[in-house]
């Protein structure tokens, strides 16, 4: 079975699913959680308070444990699914972080046959493949018509906690001009948190940020607190843009494919912009995790039949 995730610093993403990189330790099973997930002696319940930032995210078991969740989930939607499977993973790295991180992280997931139990059902996967792709590439792959054709287009990918950019020449990944700036979607909520709180003695959350944004109905907030957090968001994505700018990034003469739930959020503020000639958006922020799935069944196919 080939299950594809996407990591996130703000969540994880399946090709079907997307739920806060959060997580829960508990020493005794929760009595009234229903997703609760079993291993190694531990219970663990999903959270809504995200991890803090990882660099490398093989430090500890948080991330494997955020995996098995996911992989449990990709699981209870193919009927019939044994609870003993063969796991081919497909997973994804920041273009900077790749080469240094590829085969650590691969091996963070290989650890021979893994037992859990989720909502009280009993798992056994073996993870026998892992494959690792450049994350920003990986999501334009569906959308290949983008940039096959285009002689110079940067992808630029706004995540939770960096933002990335990546060179495509003539449609293939130029992975000598990478780079990842720790300037994304959560670095932005917690500065308009500090903010609001300062200036206007009001504790909100990053759900609130997010519903301001997209201008959703019945957000009790004064009006003036919504104005704080539009006007600190869009001073954000001008960050952004002249961050790129001082790594020669310049998007007045070079096309751009944005990317990320973080790039939908700010997408009003991105088209407006001066700095920005032409821009294409990939509206689903599981585009890396249908990449990753993409590339993996690609290479899988190429393998020799044993």
């Amino acid at each position: 079975m080939l299950v594809s995730i996407d990591h996130g610093n703000y969540a994880i993403k399946t090709p079907n699913d997307s739920f806060v990189s959060g997580l829960s330790e508990h020493t005794t099973k929760p009595p009234m959680a229903e997703e609760i997930l079993e291993y190694d002696g531990k219970f663990w319940t999903l959270s809504g308070q995200r991890l803090i930032y990882m660099r490398d995210k093989t430090y500890d078991d948080r991330y494997f444990i955020l995996s098995l969740f996911a992989i449990a989930k990709e699981m209870e939607r193919v009927r019939n699914c044994s609870t003993l499977e063969q796991i081919q993973l497909a997973v994804g790295l920041p273009p900077e972080h790749y080469g240094i991180l590829k085969d650590k992280f691969a091996n963070y997931f290989k650890r021979g046959f893994v037992q859990f139990v989720y909502k009280d059902r009993p798992h056994t996967v073996m993870i026998n493949h892992v494959m690792v792709f450049p994350q920003a590439y990986a999501a334009v792959v569906p959308k290949s018509s983008l940039v096959v054709h285009t002689l110079r287009i940067f992808i630029i990918d706004v995540g939770g906690y960096t933002t990335d950019v990546l060179l495509l020449q003539n449609g293939k990944p130029d992975l000598q001009f990478c780079r990842s700036l720790e300037i994304g979607i959560i670095t932005m909520n917690n500065e308009i948190i500090r903010k609001v709180g300062a200036l206007h003695d009001m504790l909100i959350s990053d759900e609130h940020i997010t519903a301001v944004l997209q201008g959703e109905d019945g957000i009790i907030l004064p009006d003036d607190v919504k104005m704080a957090v539009y006007e600190a968001a869009k001073q954000h994505a001008n960050d952004i843009l002249n961050r790129l700018r001082e790594l020669q990034v310049d998007l007045r003469a070079n096309p751009a494919v944005f990317i990320g739930g973080g790039s939908i959020l700010l997408r009003p503020f991105f088209e407006a912009s001066r700095l920005v000639a032409k821009a294409d958006f990939v509206e689903s922020p599981n585009a890396n995790a249908l990449g990753y799935e993409m590339l993996a069944k690609k290479q899988l196919s190429l393998r020799p039949t044993e």
